[in-house]
């Protein structure tokens, strides 16, 4: 059963407790909880944290707590009955947790751990709180520890500084807001501030210990402090006695031997002080001499000197605050007679003094310094006294006497003697005893002390200087003698010469003796006393001291009694002197004789008036030391004689009165105030002191000088005082008699007062400081007087004073100043507190202060008046007479209030104008209804009233905007809203009444609007940013003023009625700003507005355009402000429609206010992206979105400029030069050449349009030339160019013409990369607005492959998942909440299809314009379509092209755009078998021109491999597969339609035979002789290839070029090589290559490899063993043709396994691309990009969509052969030796190459011409360079594409490249270069490029040398070249045949095997007509009209 709890009602969680049952309430560990009901074992209730949710928790996780429940029942309220510091320390604690974890992720590690320490010291203060054992002293001082470690963390956290009083939070509702502000001010430390009572300082030493090894012997160390500067020491000394082990001889000092140097000033600290420790040792004469003096008899000797600097180690003892250790290393002295400057010497370093005996000799002692009073030391280390603590003073008194120290101590010093030798050959061993002997004889017990530490003694032993007469000892004796011994009491001092012989007896030979006081009664002074020495011996007695007392005893005794008889006992020694010094430290004792003369007056009758003149020269130390007898002596000569001694006794109290207001004496005003009023007895001084004091005041008028004037208005308090208590004590004895005397005497007194302050001074400085010294003191007597006057009477006497001041125009600066200060204390008396006092001062002092203020003079002080008066009102303000002074204070002072601020305000006099605010608000604070309404009633005209709300409205805006009061001043900035909300409370009803109707003034109204807008937007009342914690309370003090605000501006705008259009546009920024706020109901409240304000101008200028426009433009730069969120989108459009549905104008208001919700999603998104760790691309994608939004849909173009010139930074910022270009050039669009004059904007000065458009267009260009596409450039070049020659602006036009000029340069030239392009989708709600289920295709950086694209991305979108298909994705990943990338690569369909056609175009031309202005992309996917073809796979496999079209073209504004359109088409298997082989005739073509035309020369590799890879694929079944898939007569019948495309196909086939021909001719031509045998098998491998089509085409073998390279006959060759049966088939395919072909960039695969100027593949080849699925077809299939890549670069290798299918299976099979593993076998350094990791490798098809390879800087699939060092390995050697073995001819087809040798190709780089070097490339890149194309057939079908695919049987192709037939550019006009690699001596190889090996061209001849010589007796026209290229040689090997489908003649068989080709317009030899065969005829005129056909193109 529930009950509810009684007792039980507040407890904290001391376990975590996770709620895991019905009802369970989650609880943390440390939460507290209230608790409502209670059943077995359980509780119901509520944690503190989550008021609103109850719950049931176990009652044992509960630590209850007292608490005092208050409104028992359901709203119960319960406070935790436990002292508030603990509560805030727990809440502050809390709090702290969450930041400090925040600043180790911030790496703040320091103050991490300050932090955990000072949480540390909290936790375990609290703990002591709590634990209720501390005394109430200990209580506040652990309390003000707490407090000064809370408001440490808050600062460092930047929290909120809390105010305190004696360690209490206070509540701001208590104190006046003047109060509240100097509280915080002052807990701000502030710089520079000394403390006004000076701190002493306190050494604490510990003796660790002394390690010695040599000494053997018991030792007194000594130490103390010692001043080098001044040369004397400051303290006394500190004895520790040890034995001969170096431990303490008394056991019980154990770790005891400590001391406390005690009471040294911040002076002292900066004096060069040392701490010195002397060493002396007690034992024999000599240490090392056993026989000097016998064992038993011990003496002190001098040993050893040790010191440290503590200004060297003050720095490290000040920051550790504990014990530090140091070691002193102890030196001895070389010359004992210098003993006494040991500590000198070796302080100044004069090491020939003294000596270290040992290393291993030093004191290890600890120091720590202490700060403080000696009460405070003890309670603050208690453990340091609990050890025995030795406390060490210093040496004469502190810098503040205390009253109750009472000290009687007389230092003496053992200074110097000098003795006679006495008759013996060396020097005596002095040692000196001393005595203290009392009147009667008697020695004092225990008045000797060496140091402290060590217990008094009645003897003292000096220490014995070896063998010296002049002993110096400089020993101080401390003489603790009690007072009441002291006179009488005096010195003896005996002299014994210690001798070393055998008994080593002391023989005593003199003594010396001293009085401790004079007969005059003072004692012994302070000085250097030389005492006579008096001869005795052992046998004399001192048992009679009055013997010698009579003797003198120095020099000055003998000059007081000069007749002395001769006769005497004592002799004294004339020849031998003793030399003391002494120092008194005695509160009770005095060496001054005229103070002992004032005391004892009554024996110098005559002398008194002298004595008291002689006072004033007495020290300040003796005076106070006899305060009390002195005022008791002063006051009895008073009443002996008044009239007399009347004034000279007044001057002497004025004196001591003064001397107490001295810092040093400041401790003693206690004494004196204790004397008052407990000792002093002058019942008539009164009487005397008035008489005198009005006298002072009457001829201060007339004296000229006033010291004495000045000293007795400065002693007026005291004065007073004595005046007071001396009438109330004759009231006493007297019954109150004379009381009418006293009262007539007094006003008497403060008439004359009043006549002092009324005297013009300012022609007289020495009553000027009268005048001051009086108003200084006038306010301390109020409290003296207040005992007997009345409060009113005391206020009237203050009243007229003050007001008798002249007023400020009439007296200087400085006793202005004077004059506040004394107003000041009287506000601050005790009299101004009592509300009758008030009423009577409350005008003048106001009056006063309103002549400064209106002056502006002395504003502090002013300020600090005002503080105090509003103080004392809020304290009073219960009292009814509150009202009336508040009434006062508004009249006088609001105003000119104001004024000041504003006035303050304008310089930025942040102090003055916090002081003045806190005024200002104290009295808003003060003020109710009824003030107000005076306030308002009382203004004569509207215009009054006007400028004072304008003056409040302006100084609460200033408040605001200035942040008069720091950051963490939060209570402050609280408490000012919530003051100024109120205020405009009251004033909004006045300014809605007096200026609105007929008198509407906008200036008001606009101030008004203007700081209700500012109020609701500061920052300290943004609640949502704060913890809920400090949220809860700001809300339970003041709710959210924000909406108070915002409700009485919604009101008041309500309330302006027609007036409302004068604030459109005006407060519409305003207005949106407030909106913008993060608080539902603020924007409930003014959302609305905005639909007024449509409504109003749409009333008066039938639309609402500027409504619109500056909703925009404010929208733009708040939201890019961090302004604004999703919610207040959703919101606006909401609340909008639903006011504009009702309006008539509702079509044009729906839509401004949707398009506005729709910027603001753009806008919200452009912010996210900003702010945000985002990348660039994120970041630019944003930026174009909402830029083409303001274009297109909003028509901003102001707002549209400022984005294209973001957009624009933030491409340059990346690199994008283009992109930034094409963005400029839209600002540069929207301008004219014309002469229009343009305002400043953005960064452009004022100029006219012409001007900024010329400077836009020179930007452009140069963007255009850092992104290296000049082709964009130079139609801005002929534009300006046009410009400038419009103008005759000739020296511009040269300029931009040469600029176009090296543009054209620059493109033929200088290298540039293609780019990759990527088809991204983003899929899913969570990515930003403009991505959210889009696709766009990317334009990818240099060298960027799919794979790092894809990392790219991901990087971006780190919560993104990628997709693992490339299908469309579904509604369910569209509409999910998260992130989906979808990424394949694409291949550009290039719009200028007419250039690529071109066959002069040179190759950089074309590869411009392949990848530039590009609209349309395509990929491919491979399909099968119906069954699959078991025997031939390709028959079956179709391929789905897909075309992108986006939505502008790449390169643009951005990297990427999005797609606009899709389109779907499919690929038949033909259609893509006649696109590979096409494509691969091409690329052959263009490969073999290059070749003839010199353009690749002396590095024959590049055709080695292409011809390879076409030929060893056709023999391995690379064509085949085509002739099996499509010749098949089944194929034919099935397909009828096909008809034409098959005989296509055949064609092209035999154009590749044809082609292949020509090309091993060129080959034989350039192979190297180590090549020959590579050259012999692909001859032996092409007759393979003829035979294996020879069936299908029976003509095919007379067509061919003769390639073979022996002498045996063609139908031999022929007849040798049957066609392949199966199971050679088989074996090839197992142990050789596979088919390699070349893919083209538009290949019938989008995916395949492109191709540029790019060398050949080289296949690597895979074992047998890597066994093969069926589905391998694929990739296979793509590596049917290797493609030759960069020119010189490496090249991709394929990794092929060996199908294993089925023994018909093609080798050809694979239908997808290998795994990346598969596809390299080169280090990934030596890649272009990264393999895929398996993170996000694709599935099946997505490897169909891997990237094409393009522009690698070397190949992923191809090991580069180059060497650490770059240098190559003998390529030429390595292949011959790897495929051929030892120069054996490789001629057997059925071999593959894999088993003739593993081998990898590297080919020389293409050699440039020496004087055209290219710009040199990372190590990895290879170069293009411009190559010659051979045209393509006119008829070949021309779609754009320009590469071939690699599938044989028409699928796609992944990672094999391949050339393209517009690869290579063309160019006949311009000059032959002479600079070629043909005229240079073949030791220039080498100097081009390092990767080259240089061999010597090998001449050699085929063995038909016929045909070499038939090419060289040939005429031939040179071909002019243009620049990089070589003119043909006139041994070139013959031109390709035509195309044999185009000119459909009949191929005839040449003689020679060679196929010649001749320029048109070269007439042809006779001979060599002649010479041809029949049938010859016709291949010529084929050659001549293909030759015509090349012309016309």
């Amino acid at each position: 059963m529930w009950t509810p709890t009684e007792e039980e009602k507040y407890g904290v969680v001391i376990c975590s407790f996770r709620g895991s049952v019905p009802q369970g309430l989650v609880l943390e560990i440390g939460e507290t909880v209230q608790i409502l009901e209670k059943c077995e074992g359980w509780y119901r209730g509520v944690s503190t944290k989550k008021p609103n949710v109850k719950g049931i928790f176990p009652a044992n996780y509960i630590h209850l707590k007292k608490a005092i429940v208050s409104n028992r029942g359901q709203y119960e309220t319960v406070v935790p009955l436990e002292d508030s510091i603990v509560t805030e320390v727990t809440a502050t604690l809390q709090e702290w947790a969450s930041l400090w974890k925040q600043l180790y992720v911030k790496h703040k590690v320091d103050l991490f751990y300050k932090l955990r320490h000072v949480m540390n010291e909290l936790i375990d203060l609290r703990r002591q709180l709590l634990s209720g054992h501390l005394t109430q002293d200990q209580v506040r001082e652990v309390k003000r520890h707490i407090t000064v470690r809370l408001d440490w963390g808050n600062e460092h956290l930047g929290l909120d500084l809390v105010p305190r009083k004696d360690f209490e939070v206070v509540d701001s509702d208590q104190i006046s807001v003047s109060d509240l502000y100097k509280m915080v001010d002052t807990m701000r430390p502030r710089h520079g501030e000394a403390c006004r009572m000076p701190v002493p300082h306190h050494f604490f030493l510990s003796l660790k210990s002394f390690t010695y090894n040599t000494i053997g012997e018991d030792t007194d160390v000594f130490f103390s402090l010692y001043d080098m500067r001044e040369g004397k020491q400051i303290s006394e000394r500190f004895l520790v006695r040890l034995n001969k082990n170096g431990g303490p001889r008394n056991p019980e000092k154990i770790e005891r031997m400590c001391a406390l140097f005690t009471d040294l000033s911040s002076k002292d600290m900066k004096r060069d002080l040392y701490i010195v420790a002397h060493v002396i040792r007690i034992g024999r004469m000599l240490l090392n001499d056993s026989k000097k003096g016998p064992a038993h008899l011990h003496y002190r000797r001098p040993y050893g000197c040790a010191v440290l600097s503590i200004l060297d180690v003050l720095q490290s003892l000040t920051e550790l605050k504990e014990e530090k250790d140091f070691v002193l290393k102890v030196y001895t002295c070389n010359n004992e007679s210098e003993w006494s400057q040991i500590h000198e010497n070796i302080i100044r370093k004069s090491s020939a003094k003294y000596s270290a005996p040992s290393a291993s000799h030093g004191l290890i002692i600890s120091l720590q310094l202490l700060r403080g009073d000696m009460e405070q030391i003890r309670r603050e280390n208690p453990m340091i006294f609990n050890r025995g603590l030795a406390i060490t003073r210093k040496l004469g008194f502190p810098d503040v006497i205390m009253p109750g120290d009472i000290r009687n101590d007389l230092y003496l010093t053992l200074e110097k003697g000098d003795f006679e030798r006495g008759g013996k050959s060396v020097q005596k061993n002095i040692e000196v005893t001393m005595y203290v002997l009392y009147a009667d004889g008697e020695i004092l017990k225990d008045c000797i002390s060496l140091g402290s530490g060590e217990p008094n003694r009645s003897s003292y032993h000096s220490f014995v200087l070896y063998h010296s007469n002049s002993p110096r000892w400089g020993e101080i004796i401390k003489l603790p003698i009690p007072i009441d011994r002291f006179r009488g009491s005096h010195l003896r001092f005996e002299f014994r010469h210690c001798s070393t012989k055998d008994k080593g007896e002391k023989k005593l030979f003199g003594f010396a003796f001293s009085p401790l006081m004079r007969d005059d009664g003072t004692t012994l002074s302070d000085d250097i006393h030389e005492l006579y020495v008096y001869k005795c011996d052992e046998n004399s007695t001192f048992n009679n001291h009055a013997l010698y007392l009579g003797l003198p005893c120095c020099k000055e005794d003998y000059n007081g009694c000069p007749n002395i008889p001769s006769s005497l006992i004592f002799q004294r020694s004339t020849k031998e002197s003793f030399f003391i010094s002494t120092q008194l430290s005695s509160t009770k004792l005095t060496q001054n004789v005229d103070l002992l003369a004032l005391l004892k007056w009554k024996a110098f009758p005559d002398r008194i008036m002298d004595i008291l003149g002689r006072l004033r020269h007495v020290s300040g130390e003796e005076i106070v030391k006899f305060l009390q007898d002195i005022l008791d002596t002063l006051f009895v000569i008073l009443d002996d004689n008044t009239e007399k001694y009347g004034l000279l006794v007044f001057q002497s109290l004025v004196f001591i009165i003064n001397l107490l207001r001295d810092i040093k004496y400041f401790h003693f005003r206690p004494v004196m105030d204790t004397y008052i009023q407990k000792h002093f007895a002058g019942a008539l001084a009164y009487k005397e002191l008035i008489r005198c004091l009005k006298w002072y005041m009457d001829c201060s008028a007339e004296l000229i000088r006033q010291d004495h004037i000045q000293e007795a208005m400065r002693a007026l308090e005291y004065l007073f005082k004595f005046i007071v208590q001396s009438r109330i004590l004759y009231s006493r004895a007297t019954c109150g008699m004379e009381e009418e005397q006293f009262r007539s005497s007094i006003q008497e007194l403060f008439q004359s007062i009043r006549f002092v302050l009324s005297l013009d001074s300012r022609n007289s400085e020495t009553l000027l400081f009268t005048q001051a010294a009086l108003l200084n003191s006038f306010p301390t007597i109020f409290d003296e007087l207040l005992q007997m006057f009345t409060v009113q009477e005391v206020a009237e006497f203050v009243r007229g004073t003050l007001g008798s001041m002249p007023s400020t125009v009439h007296i200087g600066q400085s006793m202005d100043v004077v004059k506040l200060q004394s107003i000041a204390r009287t506000v601050d008396s005790r009299l101004f507190s009592f509300s009758e006092s008030r009423r009577i001062l409350l005008p003048v002092v106001l009056h006063h202060i309103h002549l400064h203020l209106r002056q502006q003079k002395e504003l502090l002080i002013c300020s600090g008046i005002l503080g105090s008066i509003f103080s004392i009102v809020k304290t009073s303000s219960l009292e009814a007479d509150v009202m009336e002074e508040v009434e006062m204070m508004v009249e006088s002072l609001l105003d000119v209030l104001l004024q000041t601020l504003l006035t303050i305000m304008s310089k930025s006099h942040a102090q003055e104008a916090g002081e003045y605010v806190s005024c200002l608000l104290s009295l808003l604070r003060q003020m109710c209804d009824t003030h107000y309404q005076h306030l308002l009633d009382n203004f004569q005209s509207k215009d009054e009233l006007k400028e004072f709300l304008l003056k409040i409205f302006c100084v609460f805006r200033n408040l605001m905007k200035m942040s008069v009061f720091p950051r963490d001043w939060m209570v402050m900035r609280l408490l000012t809203s919530n003051i100024i909300v109120t205020t405009v409370q009251y004033l909004s009803s006045a300014l809605h009444k007096n200026f609105t109707e007929t008198d509407f003034d906008f200036k008001v109204w606009n101030s008004y609007f203007s700081l209700a807008v500012l109020f609701i937007n500061q920052p300290s009342l943004q609640l949502e940013i704060i913890t809920s914690a400090k949220r809860k309370k700001i809300l339970d003090k003041y709710g959210d003023m924000r909406v108070m605000m915002a409700y009485e501006l919604f009101s008041m705008w309500q309330n302006l009625g027609e007036h409302k259009i004068h604030f459109i546009p005006g407060m519409i920024g305003p207005f949106l700003g407030v909106t913008l706020v993060p608080q539902p109901e603020v924007r409930n409240i003014m959302i609305p507005i905005f639909h007024d304000m449509m409504d109003w101008e749409q009333r008066k200028n039938g639309n609402f355009k500027q409504v619109e426009a500056e909703l925009i433009d404010k929208l733009d730069s708040m939201v890019s402000e961090g302004k604004g969120d999703e919610s207040y989108r959703e919101l606006f459009g909401l609340l909008l429609l639903e006011k504009v549905e009702q309006e008539t104008w509702r079509e044009t208001g729906i839509s401004f206010v949707t398009s506005v919700t729709r910027l603001m999603e753009r806008l919200l998104d452009y912010r996210d992206c900003m702010k945000g760790e985002e990348t660039e691309n994120k970041k630019i994608g944003c930026t174009v979105n909402l830029m083409n939004f303001y274009k297109s849909e909003i028509n901003k173009e102001e707002m549209y400029i400022r984005y294209i010139h973001k957009l624009c930074d933030m491409h340059l910022q990346a690199e994008n030069y283009t992109e930034a270009a094409f963005t400029l050039l839209l600002y540069c669009e929207l301008l004219q050449w014309e002469e229009r004059p343009l305002r400043e904007f953005l960064h452009y000065p004022s100029q006219t349009e012409w001007q900024r458009k010329e400077g836009l267009c020179r930007k452009i260009i140069h963007y255009f030339n850092k992104g290296k596409s000049w082709e964009f450039g130079i139609p801005l070049c002929r534009e300006l160019a046009c410009q400038y020659e419009s103008l005759y602006d000739y020296q511009s036009l040269s300029w931009i013409r040469k600029m176009e000029a090296s543009y054209y340069d620059n493109i033929m030239e200088q290298q540039r990369l293609e780019p990759e392009f990527f088809r991204v989708g983003f899929y899913g709600r969570k990515f930003p607005f403009f991505l959210r289920n889009k696709e766009y295709v990317c334009r990818g950086h240099d060298y960027e492959r799919l794979e790092a694209f894809q990392q790219r991305m991901l990087s971006e979108f780190p919560q993104a998942v990628a997709m693992q298909h490339p299908n469309h994705p579904d509604d369910a990943i569209l509409q999910c909440d998260a992130q989906y990338l979808q990424i394949y690569a694409v291949t550009p369909i290039p719009d200028y299809v007419d250039v690529l056609q071109m066959d002069r175009v040179p190759d950089r031309v074309k590869s411009f314009y392949r990848v530039n202005n590009v609209r349309k992309f395509r990929y491919d996917r491979p399909f099968h379509k119906g069954p699959k073809d078991k025997e031939n796979e390709f028959k079956s496999l179709w391929i789905e092209r897909t075309t992108l079209t986006l939505t502008h073209s790449l390169p643009g504004i951005s990297r990427w755009f999005e797609v606009e359109r899709r389109e779907l088409v499919e690929v038949s298997p033909l259609e893509n078998a006649i696109q590979v082989v096409e494509n691969k005739n091409q690329e052959l073509r263009a490969l073999i021109s290059q070749y003839q035309h010199k353009q690749v020369h002396g590095n024959i590799n590049l055709l080695s491999m292409c011809l390879n890879g076409v030929i060893d694929a056709a023999v391995n079944g690379g064509i085949a597969r085509y002739q099996e898939a499509f010749f098949d007569k089944d194929y034919i019948t099935k397909h009828p339609g096909d008809a034409e495309k098959i005989t296509q196909l055949k064609e092209l086939m035999q154009e590749q035979v044809h082609v292949l021909g020509v090309g091993l001719a060129v080959h034989e031509k350039f192979v190297h002789p180590e090549m020959r045998p590579l050259h012999k098998k692909l001859i032996d491998q092409f007759q393979m290839m003829r035979a294996s089509l020879y069936h299908e085409f029976p003509g095919l073998d007379k067509l061919s070029p003769a390639c073979s390279g022996t002498s045996t006959p063609r139908g031999n060759v022929l007849a040798s090589h049957s066609p392949m049966s199966p199971e050679n088939i088989k074996m090839t395919h197992r142990h050789s290559p596979m088919n390699l072909m070349g893919t083209g960039r538009h290949s019938s695969s989008s995916l395949s490899s492109h191709a540029s100027s790019e060398a050949g593949n080289v296949v690597m080849l895979g074992d047998s063993s890597m066994g093969e699925a069926p589905e391998d077809l694929y990739h296979h299939m793509q590596l049917a043709y290797p493609n030759p890549r960069y020119q010189g670069s490496v090249t991709n290798v394929s990794v092929l396994s060996s199908s294993q299918a089925s023994p018909s299976s093609s080798s050809l099979s694979s239908t997808h691309s290998a795994p990346s593993q598969m596809i390299t076998s080169a280090p990934s350094s030596a890649r272009g990009s990264p393999s895929l990791p398996d993170k996000y490798r694709h599935a099946r098809e997505m490897m169909l969509l891997l990237p094409t390879h393009r522009d690698r800087p070397s190949s992923a699939m191809y090991p580069a052969a180059i060497l650490e060092n770059g240098q190559l390995p003998n390529f030429q050697r390595a292949l011959f030796q790897q495929v051929v073995g030892s120069c054996k001819p490789c001629s057997d087809p059925n071999l593959s190459v894999a088993e003739k040798g593993h081998y990898s190709l590297h080919f020389d780089a293409f050699h440039h011409p020496l004087g055209d070097t290219p710009p040199a490339l990372p190590a990895r890149t290879l170069r293009k360079s411009p190559l010659h194309p051979i045209p393509a057939s006119p008829t070949s079908p021309q779609s754009g594409l320009d590469g071939s695919n690699s599938t044989l049987s028409g699928s796609a192709s992944s990672g094999v490249s391949s050339l393209s037939e517009s690869n290579f550019g063309h160019s006949s006009e311009a000059p032959p270069r002479t600079d070629t690699m043909d005229s240079m001596p073949s030791q220039a190889w080498n100097a081009d490029e390092d990767l080259e090996p240089p061999y010597l061209p090998v001449h050699y001849s085929l063995s038909e040398s016929a045909v070499l010589d038939s090419i060289k007796a040939q005429p031939c026209r040179s071909h002019s070249a243009p620049g990089c290229v070589i003119p043909q040689d006139p041994m070139d090997p013959p031109a390709l045949p035509p195309k044999p489908y185009h000119t459909r003649l009949p191929a005839l068989e040449h003689d020679e095997g060679v196929l010649l080709r001749e320029d048109a317009d070269r007439p042809r030899g006779l001979h060599r007509k002649a010479s041809l065969p029949p049938g010859s005829a016709k291949e010529e005129q084929a050659r001549m009209a293909w030759e015509h056909g090349r012309g016309e193109q």
